[in-house]
């Protein structure tokens, strides 16, 4: 498999980075997991969001699926976009959530955006896209929200989406060959509960779940800090921890 992380800020896009976006890549198939707000640009840099053959959204808050209005856009007025609906998946309630963040429903415009997304609801199990075979569970977040597990021939990537501890972390990633972890918080705070992770607490999935390789997302840059946080994970992990950027891409 090939993961090219296309945003990784926390909340709300930083000065050099769109918020949550994951691209993956195995058996010629492409699957973008999270639409985060200025995401669609950095897409661009690596391939034609027309290739994209479906989208998970882990969860409604907007920094993880605003762009997938942006897309609308595109999708449906450009002169090379696919005729076919783009299969979507989310949250309960995730066709009437991007209908009314797009906000607009003329007479150019399907009135529900099925002219452009195939919707379809996510609900905690497994299920296979193209060749890939994904599983997905409820997280510890204020809304719903899943996170996800992803295999190809041997191969397997978990995410956590936004979440703080819960056991469901742990099972999907549970001897994964890496760990894509958000860690927003820092220890020695007081830090609101089941809202997200610490690096320390990404640490620690890591070590319980067996996972080969830790990569820490979702720093909210303006009150979070790479040096402490990796210093956090590091602590609780023995092996290889990194903070990542857009445009990295890791095989496995």
């Amino acid at each position: 498999m090939k993961l090219t992380v296309i945003g990784c800020a926390g909340s709300f896009p930083a000065p050099d980075t769109p918020c949550s976006a994951y691209l993956v890549e195995a058996g010629g198939y492409r699957l973008l997991i999270d639409f985060g707000t200025g995401s669609l640009g950095e897409l661009q840099k690596h391939l034609d969001p027309h290739l994209i053959d479906a989208v998970i959204v882990t969860h409604l808050h907007a920094d993880h699926f605003f762009d997938a209005c942006a897309y609308a856009v595109m999708r449906r007025y450009a002169a090379n976009a696919p005729k076919h609906p783009l299969p979507l998946y989310g949250p309960t309630g995730v066709a009437d959530r991007i209908v009314a963040a797009y906000g607009g429903q003329g007479e150019l415009c399907s009135p529900n955006m099925r002219d452009v997304y195939d919707f379809r609801e996510l609900q905690s199990g497994t299920f296979d896209l193209g060749p890939l075979t994904v599983t997905v569970d409820r997280v510890a977040h204020p809304v719903e929200t899943y996170g996800l597990r992803v295999e190809h021939a041997g191969s397997s990537l978990a995410y956590t989406s936004d979440s703080g501890p819960c056991q469901a972390l742990e099972a999907l990633a549970t001897h994964c060959d890496v760990l894509l972890a958000e860690a927003s918080y820092l220890e020695g705070r007081e830090n609101p509960k089941d809202v997200h992770l610490t690096g320390k607490e990404a640490g620690e999935y890591a070590t319980k779940s067996g996972a080969a390789r830790l990569l820490l997302t979702h720093l909210v840059e303006p009150w979070n800090s790479k040096e402490q946080t990796l210093t956090e994970a590091r602590a609780a992990y023995t092996g290889p921890v990194e903070v990542v950027r857009p445009g990295q891409v890791y095989e496995f």
